[in-house]
């Protein structure tokens, strides 16, 4: 069984299940042709994706690996996702991957399960780490819960540039998870550092200009504020 969930227009890439010839399989965004893209990225004519919470019985798993479906050669196998991606240096690579969902196909009566958003917590960038590091979540039970007191079912939409792109300087750039409780929007870009329990509500702009730093200090609280140029504050 596959969880799935209702797609927003933050996870337009994610993989979704379709009937092929009478057959559950998983399609991924890169398998699409390009003239189509946009019609899979669509939140009206795909309205689900996959969260990649898998459920499997393990006696089905045996009996699928005994029977040598894991095999390249058979056409039993994972499909090959050739994936052209950019590397850090700017060498454009051509990444292959396999996506684990595709094995939905081999065991006959699978079936997706469409799943409250609460079940899909993914952490695939810094932007991702700091919502779940944050007041917002709460672990009961090795479970991640949204803190009851945000008056929102959404999560923020948070965007960090690329000086938090890298976990090391994610986290020197805080020097503790902000409180975003109350918050709706954070954008931040360029050479910017937080203090200690900083608080940020609303809608929250940050952008320090090449060759400018901004410093917010320990204690600082921004709502609905646009900061730019090249700020340090200092308490005495």
């Amino acid at each position: 069984m596959m969880e799935l969930t209702d797609k927003t227009r933050a996870d337009v890439k994610g993989g979704t299940i379709i009937d092929y010839d009478g057959q559950i399989r998983l399609l991924e965004v890169a398998q699409v042709p390009s003239e189509h893209v946009e019609d899979f990225k669509s939140v009206t004519k795909f309205k689900i994706f996959n969260t990649n919470n898998l459920w499997m019985n393990l006696k089905a798993i045996k009996k699928w690996m005994s029977e040598g479906s894991l095999k390249e050669d058979q056409d039993g196998g994972l499909d090959i996702i050739v994936n052209p991606k950019v590397a850090d240096d700017g060498q454009p690579v051509i990444q292959l991957e396999t996506a684990v969902g595709a094995a939905i196909r081999h065991f006959p009566g699978a079936c997706g399960i469409n799943v409250p958003r609460s079940r899909f917590l993914p952490v695939k960038s810094c932007s991702d780490l700091l919502l779940i590091t944050s007041d917002l979540y709460s672990l009961e039970h090795g479970k991640l819960v949204m803190n009851p007191n945000r008056q929102f079912g959404q999560t923020p939409v948070v965007k960090l540039g690329d000086n938090f792109k890298k976990i090391a300087n994610f986290q020197k750039r805080f020097r503790t998870i902000p409180n975003i409780l109350e918050l709706d929007h954070l954008t931040v870009a360029g050479d910017v550092w937080f203090g200690r329990k900083v608080t940020l509500r609303g809608t929250v702009i940050i952008v320090a200009n090449e060759g400018s730093r901004i410093d917010l200090p320990d204690g600082s609280i921004l709502e609905n504020k646009l900061v730019s140029g090249n700020v340090s504050i200092i308490d005495h």
